[in-house]
């Protein structure tokens, strides 16, 4: 089994902390926000190790959201090269957690509908979008279908 590597960032390591000791019944509403969030957990593409991290919580349907914004920096979070070199992923949405696969959307149709669920979810995405200059890229967790 990997190791787990928390994160360098405080308040990362403190809300993945806070979720996962609670089993999923404290720390899931996002930083001060009070939104709800989910972690989602992941294997570092450079170290093997696994990887945790919160984002808010957007609903498709049976599928997740994820919003790689960053809060508008010009660059992409780190976690965004571990999904693309490995996209199975387990994501915890409270005291749920299920195995996943993750696709980055590339269709623009597909990019508008889910990034408009993302706003909804979370309404500063839309400024961050505006902030940056790079494309914000944004993946959907989708169910792993069991054997």
């Amino acid at each position: 089994m990997a190791e787990y590597i928390p994160s360098p960032i405080k308040w990362v390591r403190d809300q993945v902390e806070l979720y996962e000791g609670s089993g999923g019944t404290e720390g899931v509403g996002l930083l001060d926000t009070g939104l709800p969030c989910i972690i989602v957990t992941h294997t570092g593409h450079r170290t093997g190790a696994i990887r945790k991290t919160p984002l808010m919580r957007v609903k498709d349907g049976d599928s997740y959201v994820l919003v790689a914004s960053k809060g508008g920096a010009p660059t992409n979070p780190e976690w965004v090269s571990n999904l693309r070199a490995d996209p199975d992923v387990e994501i915890r949405d409270a005291t749920e957690v299920q195995a996943m696969r993750v696709r980055e959307v590339e269709n623009a149709d597909e990019r508008t509908r889910v990034w408009a669920l993302a706003v909804e979810a979370f309404p500063p995405y839309e400024e961050y979008r505006n902030k940056t200059s790079r494309t914000i890229p944004v993946f959907i967790a989708e169910p792993v279908e069991s054997s």
